[in-house]
């Protein structure tokens, strides 16, 4: 069955469904049939991928902080949700410098008061709390970080995500074990795709520099990273909900990351990204002078791989392609909601 139809009828909550991942979840939830329910402040970008789509016309869509526990646990009582998927967070590295203490209670509290509303409902049928790569204490290994491996991130941002895994693991313990409320978490590599606006990602950075006509600047273009398409960690979050219903032996801690192959530096993503948008694109690399940021960084993905039988579908190539293509049909007015559709169609006929 694909993923898709499990989801037909179901009501699902996402948590962050106004940023750049939760906007095509939620946009997936739709073209699947899902009852689906938002909770999020305002997009954190302008533009932003929530209104260029028009999300908010199309579903359940409550404006709200993840701190606030009250306003959380109304909106879950009011919708009754079956599944869960927590994408809220601050989720940018150099911010976190900025706004450690911000980004803690966000990251941290915003996951406490999720399982807390799971944990006083008699509903939720399957939840996800979604982290990141940069959870792993990073020793700059060649190789893949497993999900055995210690957590310890580095900056604010990264260290709050180990914090907010190491609190699911807790509540799983303590409370959903008991309740046979199946839980998990993903850890995803970078992911990239239309309508991602924020600053201080490259291919935002890329997008906004080719759109007016200037070279692309590129901080630290040696780092090595895991690149994929937005839909490719999506197409796992969906298939770890969904199979850990069904089977929960199947909850756990997963890596969702690609290959080998699709690790790649900053400066060779943004010649891909030249090339594919054309018109004498060019980039240069900025000195390094901002702070730290990991320079080597991938995961294994052996577990879900054998345990769900998940696979890519686009390599990193493909994905800066389907960004452009996105992009293009945006930044010329065209019906971007149309071309988002197009692609999630032509994805999952192959997931």
């Amino acid at each position: 069955m694909n993923v898709l139809e499990k989801f037909k009828g179901k009501k699902v909550l996402i948590t962050g469904h106004t940023g750049f991942k939760g906007s095509w979840l939620s946009e997936i939830m739709l073209l699947a049939g899902a009852d689906v329910t938002g909770y999020s402040l305002e997009p954190p970008t302008n533009p932003s991928m929530f209104d260029i789509i028009g999300l908010e016309k199309k579903m359940n869509s409550i404006i709200g902080d993840i701190r606030d526990y009250d306003k959380l646990k109304k909106v879950f009582d009011e919708n009754k949700p079956e599944y869960v998927f927590h994408l809220a967070a601050q989720p940018i590295v150099i911010t976190s410098y900025e706004f450690p203490r911000e980004t803690y209670e966000t990251n941290v509290m915003g996951t406490v008061n999720v399982l807390e509303c799971v944990r006083n409902s008699d509903f939720v049928k399957s939840v996800l709390n979604i982290t990141t790569d940069k959870v792993y204490k990073n020793n700059e290994w060649v190789w893949g970080y497993r999900e055995n491996e210690p957590l310890d991130g580095f900056d604010p941002y990264s260290n709050s995500k180990s914090c907010s895994e190491l609190v699911t693991h807790s509540y799983k313990s303590s409370f959903f074990d008991k309740a046979g409320i199946p839980v998990s978490t993903a850890r995803a590599g970078n992911v990239i795709g239309g309508g991602d606006f924020a600053d201080n990602r490259i291919i935002p950075d890329c997008v906004r520099a080719a759109v007016n006509g200037e070279k692309i600047r590129v901080r630290n273009p040696n780092s090595t990273r895991p690149y994929q398409h937005v839909l490719e960690p999506l197409n796992a979050y969906m298939t770890i909900v969904a199979g850990q219903v069904e089977d929960k032996t199947l909850q756990g801690y997963y890596n969702v990351g690609p290959d080998d192959s699709d690790c790649l530096t900053t400066g060779e993503l943004a010649s891909i990204f030249c090339s594919s948008w054309g018109n004498g694109q060019q980039w240069y690399a900025q000195s390094k002078d901002g702070p730290h940021e990991a320079n080597f960084l991938k995961l294994d993905c052996s577990l879900i791989k054998n345990k769900f039988g998940w696979k890519h579908v686009w390599n990193a190539t493909d994905a800066v392609r389907k960004t452009v293509e996105w992009t293009k049909v945006w930044a010329e007015k065209g019906d971007a909601e149309k071309a988002a559709d197009e692609q999630i169609r032509e994805f999952f006929s192959k997931a």
